[in-house]
């Protein structure tokens, strides 16, 4: 088609529209029919579209749709200025204010019946509209701009996707193309970088919102569009042969229903194969830039067309739209040259910052060609925006948390600005939400400053509240015996714990989980208090689950009266007959059960010395109670008794200590156990000194100072020792200081067993 005409109709275009909506919402017409949407808004030129069908009619292509329209941006921030809409329902129905549930008119609208497009959906397509037209390759690449919208945005994405997603796809077949669909086709409807699909259930705010814009509430466009949420604009791209003939097909339709419609919005002029296409990048990437940014656009030249490689291409370039060039953005030449061997010249765009509140300025670019084979003079247009800075509008959301050591989050809330946000939290979090600790009750602040794409700054505070009331405020115990009867008990219950029902003053809804040491197969009763405890330590961890917060603590259950046997045996070990005294030092007890190891037993009531006399090795048990026959203590010792002397009459000294062991004698040696410190201090404890022995039958004990003066000297035996008390023969308390001892025992054959040492005498 000639450009001059495609200008002058689409001047017609948008005095005939009838718009369908009120100002700042996107004007749509449905007065033109497939073929015409095809040959004079899509394809771009250069380019001849035959074969136009819809829905796999060429008649419908020739038949007004109500699902394929003519739509044009309208003054509103709508990424694309204009091109063609297909939808699943009406499209004039699709475009209004949001503020209805969703757009569902689907009268006069065809039924898809499509094997590729119930491939994308992995189920069976309901009404909408797939155009398919075949062209021929003047360039060596196919590249168009798009944009996909929802009102299944966001109830039916995830996390609540659903078998009712709506389905679309661009499909392409051609030479040098291969992939799963019909006539080898493949989808370029995909997330950049991948093969993945564009859909609801993969581009959204959950699963990939690098490519989603949320409309909910007209959040980004306003009143403009009806959908609830759509993809930023997107570039349907492939390699293609120069000359060869491809085929595709546009494809849009509802699946498991006939609501909650959607649309794909089709750039005016993407089938373009001028000798020379431009393109407009920007670092938001829709086609906008914003005075006072930092930010430039690149209007980026290519040579696409097919055989022009060792060609001069020289495009001459026209300026429009409200934008003036060299007053709003840096002054741009009128031609362009792309000598042989250069394929792309960019062009820098640089806003002027002027300070005056102008909103969106439009930069109308055409690019005429003359390709000098033909003498055929081809267009290109394009339309770009020149935006003020928006205001950044940060909020940091105070919190309130009532459980020390929680996860505690601080969000935060950005509009405005230009995306992408960088964020920098005070404690060096980079996050839009953070996450600490608190440790104590209390506000604590917590700074967020936000930098946007264009270097704009903004900060704001948010006050975290610590109020944990939960607590433990005391525990009790009582102690056990030799019986599990302690008890413990939290007392003050429950201390800041939170009601379940405001109004019921008992609806406390808290969990006690006591452990015992730690034992945790032991299981407890889910209550404040227990009874009928052994002895040790409990630990509870006591919890609000109304606030979801746990406290700590632990008691001792301490264990009481309980008798402790305590027996010493004096001597120890002798020749028998040995007399034996017995003292008893146990505790808590007010009976004692004795049994002498040769089946001799005794009871007692108080502490008082038994004595007994063994004529062989025995072992004596001592068990004390406190009158309760299951609460009591054992103690045991050994009295080892030696038969001493001769056997045998004939044997040499019988009945006298004997010097030579002729085997038919026994000779136990004495043993002495010497102390080295008394304290004289009248407390009763170690106040006397005398030896310990075995065996002995007489003892010898001198006691003299450091001058060599005796201080006392005493004789006695095993059973009854020489003991000092802690003063000279005048009968004065010796002055501390250290003392020589020497002793002379005498066993019980005559063997003798000499010893000294000192004594250290304390007060």
């Amino acid at each position: 088609m000639d450009r001059p005409f495609y200008n002058t109709l689409r001047s017609i275009f948008l005095v005939l529209l009838t718009p369908v909506m009120l100002q700042a919402q996107i004007q749509v017409t449905n007065t033109l029919t497939p073929v015409q949407l095809v040959e004079n808004v899509l394809v771009g030129s250069g380019v001849t579209a035959t074969n136009i069908t819809v829905n796999g009619s060429a008649a419908n292509a020739g038949t007004v749709q109500a699902s394929a329209t003519y739509f044009n941006q309208n003054g509103t921030t709508f990424p694309i200025y204009d091109g063609v809409l297909l939808t699943t329902g009406r499209g004039t129905v699709a475009i209004g204010p949001n503020n209805q549930a969703g757009a569902d008119d689907n009268s006069g609208t065809l039924s898809v019946n499509d094997a590729d497009m119930d491939a994308i959906a992995a189920a069976d397509v309901e009404n909408g509209i797939v155009v398919e037209f075949d062209f021929v390759a003047t360039g060596n690449q196919l590249e168009f701009k798009y944009i996909f919208g929802s009102e299944e945005y966001p109830e039916f994405a995830p996390p609540n996707s659903s078998a009712f997603n709506d389905v679309f796809g661009f499909f392409l077949s051609g030479p040098g193309i291969s992939g799963p669909y019909a006539n080898g086709a493949v989808n370029i409807a995909t997330i950049p970088g991948t093969t993945t699909p564009v859909s609801i259930n993969n581009v959204n705010a959950i699963t990939n919102n690098t490519y989603y814009v949320n409309n909910a509430a007209g959040l980004a466009y306003g009143t403009a569009i009806q959908y609830d949420g759509t993809t930023i604009t997107m570039t349907a791209f492939s390699e293609l042969i120069c000359g060869e003939t491809y085929h595709i097909k546009l494809g849009i339709a509802n699946v498991g229903d006939e609501g909650w419609d959607s649309g794909v919005f089709l750039e005016a002029g993407s089938f373009t194969t001028n000798p020379v296409q431009f393109s407009f990048s920007t670092f938001t990437n829709d086609n906008t830039i914003y005075e006072g940014c930092n930010q430039t656009g690149e209007l980026i030249f290519t040579r696409a067309g097919c055989g022009n490689e060792n060609d001069t291409l020289v495009a001459y370039i026209t300026y429009g739209g409200t934008a003036i060039n060299g007053v709003d953005y840096n002054l741009l030449e009128d031609s362009v040259v792309l000598i042989p061997g250069v394929d792309t010249v960019v062009w820098i765009i640089d806003p002027i910052e002027d300070g005056l509140a102008e909103g969106i300025e439009t930069i109308e670019i055409e690019v005429m060609t003359i390709v000098t084979i033909t003498g055929d003079t081809l267009y290109g247009t394009g339309i770009f925006y020149i935006n003020d800075q928006p205001e950044l509008i940060l909020q940091a959301h105070d919190a309130t948390y009532y459980c020390l050591q929680h996860d505690t989050q601080i969000t935060s809330t950005v509009t405005g600005g230009i995306a992408p946000y960088e964020y920098l939290w005070d404690h060096g979090d980079t996050t839009a939400t953070t996450h600490v600790d608190i440790n104590e009750n209390g506000v604590t602040t917590y700074i967020l400053t936000v930098t946007d794409a264009c270097g704009y700054t903004a900060t704001d505070t948010a006050y975290l509240t610590m109020n944990q009331t939960l607590a433990i405020d005391t525990i009790l115990s009582t102690p056990a015996t030799c019986l599990p009867i302690g008890t413990v008990s939290i007392q003050s219950f429950p201390y800041g714990a939170h009601l379940q029902n405001p109004g019921n003053p008992t609806s406390y809804n808290l969990t006690f989980d006591w452990t015992y040491e730690n034992d945790t197969l032991i299981t407890f009763p889910n209550q404040s208090a227990l009874e009928d405890l052994p002895g040790g330590w409990y630990y509870i961890e006591l919890t609000d689950n109304v606030i979801n917060c746990t406290v700590s603590d632990s008691v001792f259950v301490d264990v009481v009266d309980v008798p402790i046997a305590v027996l010493n045996a004096d001597p120890g070990a002798g020749c028998a007959p040995l007399g034996v005294t017995f003292t008893n030092q146990s505790q808590n007890s007010n009976q004692y059960f004795w049994n002498f190891g040769d089946g001799t037993t005794t009871t007692t009531s108080d502490l008082s010395s038994v004595s007994h006399t063994f004529n062989q090795t025995s072992i004596v048990q001592l068990v004390a109670s406190n009158g309760d026959v299951t609460c009591n203590d054992t103690v045991e010792v050994v009295v080892d008794i030696v038969v001493c002397g001769c056997t045998d009459p004939t044997a040499v000294n019988y009945n006298i200590a004997a010097v030579i062991d002729d085997g038919s004698c026994i000779y136990p040696t004495p043993t002495v156990d010497a102390p080295n410190v008394i304290t004289i201090n009248g407390d009763n404890v170690n106040d006397f000194y005398f030896l310990k022995t075995e065996y002995a039958a007489s003892i010898e004990l001198t006691i003299v100072d450091r001058w060599g003066m005796v201080v006392f000297e005493g004789m006695g035996s095993q059973s009854s020792p020489p003991i000092w008390d802690g003063k000279d023969k005048s009968g004065n308390t010796v002055t501390e200081g250290v003392y020589f001892y020497k002793y002379i025992v005498t066993g019980q054959l005559g063997d003798v067993l000499e010893g000294h040492g000192f004594i250290t005498v304390v007060h």
